[in-house]
């Protein structure tokens, strides 16, 4: 088959258990590009992380960020598709999520908001402390979410909510998935995320391929969580990493080795070398 674009997923996918891109991953993506295949990083992360690991590729690369949100191309800032939750819906959240005692951040495109650094934005602040100042992420620590929508209303294209008891996750979500404008999906364990309704990697990356006029038989999406398996659906070759979750691994066409064990070299190897 004669691919055009290949969407790969970061966490659990392109980068190993210490957050690292391997040589052979990195190599293997360069020479899809120089191929002529363009590769697509496709993320739940915020764009700026995104757009750090992008530059470590060396290669122009669109971004798909905050699962499916925001579209934008990093070398330029050109924005192809946003799909923000509504200020609204963005209220209603914050409050069942405060009258349970849950920690939560949300974030646009280069803006991470907190009540307090704890799990992912406290391994964010470690991380800004080792970066070169144009790629730090922009953390904002917050008193009151709720007056933050009454004085600003950001276009916030994603929650994140995280916690050890996955009970507790689950009774919020079940309230959470009450409201019929967002969408709730998980992409790690201990958490969940929430989106405008209809958003997901894989309608972003449908819309990205009419933008580019490439068909979804052209289309290699490799990632390991359940986020991913919309985009793995819609590509015409879905694979899914030995350290993916069982159900994204029935859904896609091949599995490959683990995100430890260069599972994207590995794949792309068999496919298009």
């Amino acid at each position: 088959m004669n691919y055009k674009l290949i969407a790969v997923d970061m966490d659990g996918t392109l980068l190993n258990s210490n957050n690292e891109i391997s040589e052979k991953n990195k190599n293997a993506l360069k020479i899809a590009t120089e191929k002529g295949i363009q590769v697509v990083i496709s993320t739940g992360r915020i764009f700026t992380s995104a757009r750090f690991y992008a530059k470590l590729l060396g290669i122009v690369t669109p971004i798909i960020a905050c699962n499916g949100a925001y579209i934008c191309e990093y070398h330029r800032n050109n924005v192809f598709y946003e799909n923000p939750i509504n200020p609204v819906d963005c209220k209603e959240i914050i409050k069942v999520l405060e009258d349970n005692n849950m920690y939560f951040h949300f974030y646009d495109n280069d803006t991470f908001y907190t009540k307090e650094l704890n799990y992912n934005s406290l391994k964010y602040y470690n991380w800004n402390k080792e970066q070169k100042s144009g790629d730090k992420i922009n953390i904002q620590l917050i008193d009151d979410a709720k007056k933050l929508f009454e004085e600003k209303e950001p276009k916030i294209y994603k929650f994140v909510i995280m916690d050890d008891d996955s009970d507790k996750l689950n009774y919020v979500k079940g309230i959470l998935s009450k409201n019929k404008n967002i969408g709730i999906v998980s992409s790690w364990k201990g958490s969940f995320d929430i989106m405008n309704k209809g958003v997901s990697k894989g309608k972003a990356l449908e819309k990205l391929c009419n933008i580019l006029n490439i068909k979804s038989s052209e289309v290699i999406a490799i990632g390991d969580n359940y986020n991913d398996l919309s985009m793995i659906e819609f590509a015409g070759c879905g694979i899914a990493m030995g350290n993916a979750e069982e159900e994204v691994k029935k859904k896609a066409d091949i599995i490959t080795d683990t995100n430890d064990n260069d599972g994207v070299y590995k794949a792309l190897k068999e496919l298009i070398f």
